[in-house]
């Protein structure tokens, strides 16, 4: 799970990057609140990569996919971006926990049969 979900999350970060520069053309916007804001939810970004086995890791990533949607408010594409995103850690999440079983199913198996040893056929 970690591998998919930490990819997924590199991504976001440059998703993130991009729509701060894209944000940033905003005349609305100061480019100190673009970049607090961006630089924050990239550092988060990065930081949940080694985070996510842990207790609340997983929903600590939710919280940012949300907060990638609703950056659709001001950069209005991250709509579109960030369920995209949010489909991606879905897929991440599901079909990483998958995998780990797989894994752990296959190295179990491995452990018993190399504790049967040789004559165990």
């Amino acid at each position: 799970m970690r591998t998919l979900c930490s990819s997924t999350l590199i991504g976001e970060f440059f998703v993130i990057g991009f729509a701060g520069l894209v944000a940033m053309k905003d005349d609305g916007l100061a480019m100190s609140t673009v970049w607090w804001v961006c630089g924050v939810a990239m550092v988060v970004s990065v930081l949940l990569c080694g985070m996510v086995t842990r207790p609340g890791g997983v929903q600590l990533g939710w919280a940012l996919q949300i907060g990638l949607i609703l950056s659709g408010f001001v950069v209005p594409t991250m709509f579109f971006l960030g369920a995209v995103f949010a489909g991606l850690w879905w897929a991440s999440v599901h079909y990483g926990r998958r995998i780990d079983d797989i894994k752990a199913r296959w190295a179990e198996a491995q452990a018993a049969g190399a504790s049967a040893g040789p004559d165990a056929a």
